[in-house]
């Protein structure tokens, strides 16, 4: 069984892991600096959260209109173009005077930009590592993605009140450009995966092709609906405890690394029906929510829920053990555009309930809404499971 020194051991992975940091870096320093500058400029909150957030949402029309570029474009053109791309842009962001839609233009562009980084991204990813060390590689990635946000919204917190906005609208520039030099120094060329020329039309075509599976329309969904479902949950936080969400944000982070941590480095069976049982636990403990449980009742469960995002990781492995190789980067880009977008529509949701109803109570229907998803899609995820073996190829 891989380690984590031996997925480290692999030049490649080296170079992905290292602009993966400095990119989640940009963005969660971006991220609060957008957020206070279009505040000062507008007074308005929904700006500011759309400045801040708003790119993730347009990742959509990247999965459905440009997704197919991600099988179809060198990998390493592709990913240190998009990276100076996106540091050109966040410089374009600090420009003094820049009127609001052109800002809200930008964030379009890179929310498009993104997208289909993901793909290629994830895409090469399958492809530097042995087929029984990807989930660890992934799981490295998404504890790193963890650690990014908490230091990166942290630091740009700090640069915005050290340096002005546009400082750390600057700095996060260099990250992305820092990046890009990574990833053009340290990745050799390959070639596309995919022949043909990315288009609208082909990214329709393979879309159709991937959704077309039954088993692996299964896979999307129970990536998509029971996560965000939950990610709705936490999205009451603040309403629930105002004065102590920092803390239940925390910890929810924290269980979310140590399910990756323990999934990846002792991953179950492939054909098990351990991805159902994690995204039970991923829902359970917030049932307990309606009961409003105190603050350190509240952070146990809360920790405790989130180790079971850790079924992604089997979730994926089992998409890229049901989809050829020439649409990897599209399979992986459509499940990260979606999860995103599901999420997003999710927090929404969760957000009308809570108008008619407690907090706490809201967190708990939206548990049991994750759940009955989970449990509608649970025969069929087991006897996908059944089906495949540790031979299941990538074609």
């Amino acid at each position: 069984m891989p380690a984590y020194r031996d997925v480290f051991r692999i030049p490649h992975f080296r170079a992905l892991f290292t602009a993966d940091v400095l990119q989640g870096g940009a963005a969660t320093t971006s991220g609060p600096a957008l957020g206070v500058m279009v505040f000062a400029a507008t007074g308005s909150p929904l700006l500011s959260t759309l400045s801040m957030f708003g790119s993730s949402l347009t990742q959509l029309l990247g999965a459905v209109l440009l997704m197919s570029a991600a099988d179809r474009l060198p990998p390493r053109a592709a990913l240190t173009g998009s990276a100076l791309a996106l540091g050109l842009a966040t410089a374009l962001l600090a420009l003094p005077g820049l009127p609001l839609p052109a800002l809200f233009a930008v964030l379009l562009g890179q929310g498009l930009v993104a997208a289909v980084t993901g793909g290629v991204r994830y895409g090469l990813l399958a492809e530097v590592l042995p087929e029984d060390a990807y989930l660890l590689g992934r799981s490295v990635l998404n504890m790193c993605s963890g650690v990014t946000q908490i230091a990166g919204y942290a630091a740009g917190a700090a640069l915005v009140a050290a340096v002005s906005p546009r400082g750390a609208l600057l700095v996060a520039a260099g990250l992305h450009l820092a990046g890009a030099a990574v990833l053009r120094g340290c990745l050799t060329r390959r070639p596309a995966r995919a022949t043909g020329r990315p288009s609208v039309g082909e990214t329709w075509r393979t879309n159709r092709l991937l959704w077309s599976s039954a088993p692996r329309r299964r896979v999307y969904l129970s990536l998509w609906l029971p996560n965000g479902l939950v990610v709705g949950c936490e999205s009451l936080f603040v309403p629930y405890r105002p004065d102590r969400a920092g803390l239940l944000f925390a910890c929810a982070a924290l269980g979310m690394l140590a399910g990756d941590t323990l999934v990846g480095r002792f991953p179950p069976a492939r054909g098990g029906t351990a991805p159902v049982r994690l995204l039970l636990l991923l829902a359970a403990p917030y049932l307990l929510f309606a009961l409003r449980p105190g603050l350190p009742w509240a952070l146990v469960l809360a920790a405790a829920a989130s180790t079971g995002f850790s079924a992604s990781l089997l979730l994926q492995e089992r998409l890229l053990a049901l989809t050829p190789r020439a649409m990897t980067g599209q399979a992986l880009g459509l499940h990260s555009c979606g999860m995103l977008t599901a999420q997003g529509a999710a927090a929404a949701l969760a957000g009308a309930v809570a108008q008619w109803v407690p907090a706490g109570t809201a967190i708990a229907v939206m548990a049991a809404a994750s759940a009955v998803v989970t449990l509608a899609l649970a025969p069929g995820l087991r006897r996908d499971g059944t089906a495949l073996t540790p031979a299941v190829g990538r074609g």
